[in-house]
């Protein structure tokens, strides 16, 4: 699994650091996305697609 995002669309809601903190986090500032692991271990993998399905802003890209 590769993973993206598209931090200029992030609206900061926090959603995908509450279900996946190993792979995502929010800068200080602005509670920005931040992309800790790209490719996430298969374990994430479930964490990292619920993350994906649950963003408001809809800035989580998965791909195979």
């Amino acid at each position: 699994m590769q993973i993206t995002v598209d931090e200029d669309k992030c609206c900061g809601a926090g959603q995908c650091v509450l279900l996946a903190p190993e792979v995502f986090d929010q800068r200080e500032e602005d509670g920005i996305v931040v992309l800790l692991d790209s490719e996430p271990p298969a374990g994430e993998h479930d964490t990292v697609r619920e993350a994906a399905a649950v963003c408001p802003a809809a800035v989580i890209r998965l791909t195979a």
